[in-house]
């Protein structure tokens, strides 16, 4: 079991900045893989960005490509998500995800990922 606990997320201004934080607990060791998503009302949940646990590689959304960072301390077992110049768009819950890659699926895909935390809101006014 692994388990996920989100922060950060609130209000901001369009061009603004957030830092969401995810701390990881319990089985930390078998993560291959951390990622955000986010799912706006009505919409599907969209990936965000991941990055793997051992070397740090990170994959980004094409929709976020230059304006977030996403980044992982290890030995606080967390992963953050430096998001900059906030646009409307993205206004969203975003989710944390652990990847324990027992499945060998996607990146990309939600299904791929094993545990998940609750989620915090991010709302971007215009």
């Amino acid at each position: 079991q692994v388990q996920l606990v989100e922060s950060g997320g609130g209000l901001v201004q369009t061009g603004g900045s957030l830092r969401l934080s995810c701390a990881a607990s319990g089985r930390t060791f078998s993560i291959y893989r951390l990622a955000w998503f986010r799912q706006a009302p009505g919409k599907e949940r969209e990936f965000v960005a991941s990055i793997t646990r051992n070397l740090g590689t990170t994959v980004y959304g094409d929709s976020v490509k230059g304006r977030f960072t996403i980044s992982r301390d290890n030995a606080k077992n967390t992963v953050y998500l430096q998001m900059n110049t906030l646009k409307p768009e993205d206004t969203a819950v975003y989710y944390c995800a652990v990847d324990l890659n027992l499945s060998g699926g996607s990146r990309y895909a939600a299904n791929s990922y094993e545990y998940w935390g609750q989620g915090t809101q991010v709302t971007v006014s215009s």
